[in-house]
């Protein structure tokens, strides 16, 4: 029996990283239940332990796999992107950008939050609620600086991003048979640039609606 390494390895080491990309090529070409953690370790080319030693669990590595995912569309938050409508087009190049390194991500989340019970289902739910609040405060800043409309509901607007967002994704494979071309990067740079200023246009709409003169006898 091997000893244990003395020191502790860097977070950011090679055996980490591959453990992350291993999980994230077994859970999305299978369900959690049938992805054994040996399976995970043999394609990382690291010991099993590591699963434990790094993550704490198989769970704790399906979690982490989708928080490092996750986590660059949500960081983008807290920077200036979103600072004005205009942005809009920037976030959605970069989720189309996040999602086609990974395009069947988006059925994962969906299978997740499908279940009542099931692994992941409340991490995922824990990292939606912090996009929806950040996202909030984001709206309510717009609404401060004269660029949405006060009455702009925010849980509306991020409805109607999810669904320019998710969808092409979420049917990637039935879109690219009808049009007998392929969603590549360069149709999802062009579908990115025309929802952002579709979704710009409408906010700009809201915030300076137009106003009419009254009929005059």
């Amino acid at each position: 029996m091997t000893s244990p390494p003395q020191t502790p390895p860097s977070q950011t080491s090679s055996g980490h990283q591959r453990l992350l990309d291993a999980a994230k090529r077994c859970f999305l070409a299978d369900d959690y239940h049938q992805v054994s953690t040996r399976r995970i370790a043999e394609l990382a080319q690291v010991n099993v332990s590591m699963i434990r030693y790094y993550f704490g669990s198989k769970e704790g590595l399906y979690e982490e796999m989708i928080r490092a995912t996750l986590n660059p569309l949500l960081e983008v938050l807290d920077g200036e992107m979103l600072a004005t409508p205009e942005g809009l087009t920037d976030y959605l190049r970069l989720y189309y950008q996040t999602m086609l390194a990974a395009p069947e991500f988006p059925v994962l989340i969906v299978r997740v939050l499908a279940l009542k019970h099931g692994p992941g289902r409340r991490f995922v739910q824990q990292l939606l609620e912090r996009g929806r609040t950040r996202g909030t405060q984001r709206v309510d800043e717009l609404k401060q600086r004269g660029l949405a409309g006060p009455e702009l509901d925010p849980d509306v607007l991020r409805m109607a991003f999810v669904s320019l967002a998710m969808t092409p994704m979420l049917l990637k494979n039935v879109f690219e048979e009808q049009m007998e071309r392929p969603m590549d990067a360069d149709f999802l740079n062009r579908l990115a640039s025309f929802n952002g200023q579709m979704m710009a246009a409408g906010l700009a709409a809201l915030a300076h609606p137009p106003t009419h003169a009254k009929d005059t006898l």
